[in-house]
């Protein structure tokens, strides 16, 4: 597989510092033809499950070669290791800790390279930039994944949802809860109800909310609870012009049981 020349970016680093700068600089510097592209610096600190998420629902709708950097890694320094993930289309750069096993077995895991000599002699706080930015900006220009070290494997992985039908109830978890307040549950296919069919949304919390099973937002009523499969197939549950997550204090990793009325 040819690199593409496209580094992609996804950290939890904000842009209020000077970080996601410099890990910039440093590809910039080793391969100046680099065209690197911000996926998100907003990941909440230290929140690898939702990094997780947003790089597997992304990195799909790259050009194939392109080189995704994750840092999301509470465990910076530690004895966790760093990973170059040669993919079926794509490579993944990044810690063991979950943040890349997602996309990565999605794609296809072709071979896996321990980072760990990269990290020899390099200060243990910012590997981000003195590790996976260089192991990078290498590969997209050319360099062979062999040569940035030895053999490695994929020893923690991040489940990403997951649901259960007992008949026509539906039992899952909040995965994702995006910017308008919508929250997609680990339910993903065809849901056992008709279309208008009138739903109880049970949440993790005990509280109740009604809800109907729609093909769009524009199917309720402006304010009012809309079930639908969303744009990655999975069955979300929002509010028409509003904030599901905010109006009933839902949040990612909270239960849900729904069922009809």
């Amino acid at each position: 597989m040819a690199p593409s020349g496209i580094i992609a970016l996804l950290t939890d680093f904000g842009t209020s510092d000077y970080f996601v700068a410099s890990v910039k600089g440093v590809i910039l510097g080793i391969f100046p033809a680099a065209r690197i592209v911000d996926i998100s610096h907003e990941v909440p600190p230290f929140n690898v499950a939702r990094g997780a998420f947003i790089l597997w629902k992304t990195y799909k709708w790259f050009p194939a070669g392109t080189v995704f950097v994750g840092v999301v890694d509470p465990g910076v320094g530690s004895s966790r290791r760093g990973l170059l993930i040669v993919g079926r289309r794509h490579y993944f750069v990044g810690p063991d800790n979950g943040l890349l096993s997602p996309a990565a077995r999605e794609d296809g895991v072709d071979r896996v390279i321990d980072l760990g000599e990269m990290a020899r002699g390099v200060p243990r706080t910012f590997h981000g930039r003195d590790v996976f930015a260089p192991a990078a900006a290498r590969l997209a220009r050319g360099e062979d994944p062999g040569v940035l070290g030895p053999p490695g494997e994929i020893t923690v992985d991040i489940d990403m949802g997951g649901a259960s039908l007992d008949g026509d109830v539906l039992s899952s978890r909040i995965v994702y809860v995006d910017g308008f307040g919508n929250a997609f549950t680990g339910f993903t296919g065809d849901p056992p109800w008709a279309p208008g069919s009138a739903l109880d949304v049970e949440l993790g919390s005990g509280r109740h909310v009604r809800g109907t099973y729609v093909g769009s937002y524009s199917d309720v009523p402006r304010g009012e609870v809309a079930l639908l499969v969303n744009s990655e197939g999975h069955l979300e549950i929002a509010v028409r012009e509003g904030s599901f997550a905010s109006k009933y204090s839902a949040s990612e990793g909270d239960a849900v049981k729904i069922r009809p009325l």
